[in-house]
């Protein structure tokens, strides 16, 4: 069966959550391999015309949520510009390359391709080896800014939480918070939005505080959801990597005395699939509205009837995924 085309669009800016996987057993993305990956992402989103909103690099997986800003806002000068970072400062950009480059740059496909085959170089030869380093073709699920965007970015930031490396995800170097805390997001690399701006918070210290109090608090509402009996595709890489399922109670109450102000959270529990599988998601309408572009993709001639996911309210995801997962 021939694959679906990737779910993209081209008019508008447009959210991204992206996950790949590596074709080896184990955790081949050490220390090592985690710094040059990340270098690797932040090179080429100065090249690319994207913005990092999240990321997330694992011992065996990357999370990336990129903006993919459309062609029409890049002029001339900024395509030689990008040129030049990407082949050199002595590269010329003739002026047929001029569309071709353009379209690249606001390519989904062509930024993870660069980032992956990057990455698969350098990884055969620092192991003398060579051969396929990643598994099949990544995901990517179109996201819809504000709510259902800082709802992902927790989720990715969790990560480390949930496979039981760290005990607060800001101790992990190689996520969001991470970035943000530890490096104070060094060359401007991550986009201070984090899903604030919807919610009008504009200043750059109350939206890192306010992002860490969603964090904390979904951390410690999905830990207790866990306890109770829920299930996550996460399991076998938490038993392997340490078994821990949520931030502490107990930090997360150091967290809320020293750091912010308490409000009413609604009870998180995650359907991570949603945000791995959905193909969209977002509110009813914008589910609808991108379905609506893309559904020429699919070979189904059924009606679409979108699926509410269960725990955050208002969220709405393309396709109906049976029973609460992680990833």
């Amino acid at each position: 069966m021939a694959r679906i085309p990737r779910f993209t669009r081209h008019d508008q800016p447009t959210v991204y959550h992206i996950m790949s996987r590596t074709a080896l057993d184990g955790f081949p993305l050490q220390d090592t391999e985690k710094d040059y990956l990340m270098a690797t992402v932040a090179k080429l989103c100065k090249i690319y015309f994207v913005d990092l909103l999240g990321f997330c690099l694992m011992g065996n997986h990357f999370h990336l949520v990129v903006r993919v800003n459309p062609s029409d806002r890049l002029t001339n000068e900024d395509i030689a510009k990008r040129y030049k970072l990407l082949y050199g400062q002595e590269a010329r950009l003739i002026p047929c390359q001029i569309e071709d480059f353009r379209n690249r740059l606001t390519s989904l496909g062509a930024f993870v391709k660069d980032i992956k085959q990057g990455f698969t170089k350098y990884y055969n030869k620092r192991k003398r080896r060579w051969g396929t380093f990643w598994g099949e073709r990544f995901k990517s699920v179109i996201v819809q800014e504000g709510e259902t965007l800082v709802n992902l970015l927790a989720y990715v930031d969790l990560n480390p939480i949930r496979a039981g490396i760290v005990d607060k995800p800001e101790d992990y170097r190689w996520n969001t918070l991470g970035y943000l805390v530890q490096r104070g997001n060094k060359d401007g690399l991550i986009d201070l939005n984090l899903g604030m701006h919807e919610w009008n918070e504009f200043a750059t210290s109350e939206i890192i505080r306010k992002y860490r109090k969603f964090v904390y608090e979904t951390g410690a509402v999905w830990g207790r959801s866990q306890e109770s009996g829920d299930r996550s595709q996460e399991s076998e890489v938490r038993s392997q990597e340490g078994g821990k399922r949520g931030i502490d109670m107990k930090i997360v109450e150091r967290e809320r005395k020293k750091n912010y102000r308490l409000s009413r959270i609604d009870v998180f529990r995650h359907r991570c699939r949603y945000f791995s599988d959905s193909g969209i998601i977002g509110s009813k309408d914008f589910v609808s509205e991108v379905f609506d572009e893309v559904k020429h993709l699919l070979n189904s001639k059924n009606e679409r009837r979108f699926t509410p996911v269960g725990g955050v309210e208002g969220v709405y995801s393309m396709k109906r995924l049976a029973g609460a997962a992680g990833g």
